[in-house]
């Protein structure tokens, strides 16, 4: 089976910024321009997060969602200030194919997933996991990396999947624009204790930090942000790479 080779656009509307731990954010263009950039370049799929929208505890914006879907013909998922089954609706509407959920269903609402899965179907049902590292073990984080929420990283990966989720966003807050690589153990476990795609997310600093998660930890995709925004490669550039070592992604 090919991995997939994601772009991923971490959104401070109306602009896709470029966090550090979650922090220090940094402009890096428009959502429009990078998702056409980043489809043209031959990305599987791109994945669309409002990192501001739960700690701001507003709904998202429609109408950046609506532009970057609109240059897109290929999957596009959309997260951030996700809560209730209209939300869902409504991102659906506007030209998202796979919905984002994280903070209310880690903090208040659970069953939202299982509602969702039940609404639109499993594999439109994506749990973003947000996971520092406490001792021997992962907590869940929220609101980018701020509030803890008790909740243990591999029970809480299997619970989503019992619930209905049809896939996972895995991001390491410990390794989050750092660019030293990869949570390659936070990411073997959870690709390990579940059944349905995980995305790793989060410390891609080289062609060789891509290469190794996808060795060690079998993802059933990489979701790339630096490296793309700063031009240091390019879609073409890291699936070329990965084919000469033997690593199975589409054209």
């Amino acid at each position: 089976m090919n991995t997939r080779i994601i772009a991923k656009l971490d959104v401070k509307p109306p602009f896709v910024v470029k966090p550090v731990h979650f922090e220090g954010l940094r402009r890096m263009g428009s959502p429009s321009e990078l998702a056409r950039k980043y489809y043209n370049q031959g990305a599987d799929e791109v994945f669309y997060i409002d990192i501001v929208s739960s700690l701001y505890q507003r709904k998202f914006l429609s109408d950046g969602i609506k532009e970057t879907a609109n240059v897109l013909f290929i999957p596009f998922a959309v997260g951030g200030g996700v809560k209730s089954i209209d939300d869902f609706s409504k991102l659906f509407h506007i030209g998202a194919d796979k919905v984002v959920i994280n903070t209310y269903a880690v903090q208040q609402d659970p069953s939202i997933i299982n509602k969702a899965a039940e609404v639109v179907g499993n594999q439109a049902v994506v749990v973003n996991i947000e996971a520092k590292k406490w001792q021997r073990n992962w907590e869940c984080y929220t609101d980018c990396g701020r509030i803890q929420s008790g909740k243990d990283v591999l029970e809480w990966v299997q619970e989503v999947e019992q619930r209905g989720a049809g896939e996972i966003l895995l991001q390491s807050v410990d390794t989050d624009g750092r660019r030293r690589g990869f949570d390659i153990e936070l990411a073997a476990q959870v690709v390990e204790s579940v059944g349905i795609p995980v995305v790793v997310s989060s410390g891609a600093g080289s062609l060789k930090d891509i290469k190794e998660i996808i060795e060690i930890a079998s993802p059933s995709g990489v979701a790339v942000a630096s490296l793309l925004h700063y031009d240091r490669v390019t879609i073409q550039d890291i699936k070329e790479y990965l084919r000469n070592n033997e690593i199975k992604v589409s054209q």
